[in-house]
């Protein structure tokens, strides 16, 4: 369950056509050109989040996937 205070202002979902608030961040990277402490970010919704994990999982691409606010500086 997401409230206000869990997303970051300005920060929407990476699902095609979603405009919903980011609530999580789901770190990947494809180590045939990311060195292994490389971490991309995709921003996903309560409802997106699933469905995100699972593409990156498929490609054994998906890393972790922490809240918005436990974003560094460091993920870009």
């Amino acid at each position: 369950m997401s409230t206000d205070s869990q997303h970051a202002e300005g920060l929407v979902c990476s699902a095609k056509g979603c405009r919903a608030p980011a609530v999580w961040a789901v770190r990947w990277n494809n180590p045939r050109i990311h060195a292994p402490e490389r971490r991309k970010v995709w921003l996903a919704c309560d409802d997106h989040r699933p469905h995100l994990e699972r593409h990156l999982e498929t490609r054994q691409f998906w890393r972790d996937t922490v809240t918005v606010g436990e974003l560094t500086e460091a993920d870009g």
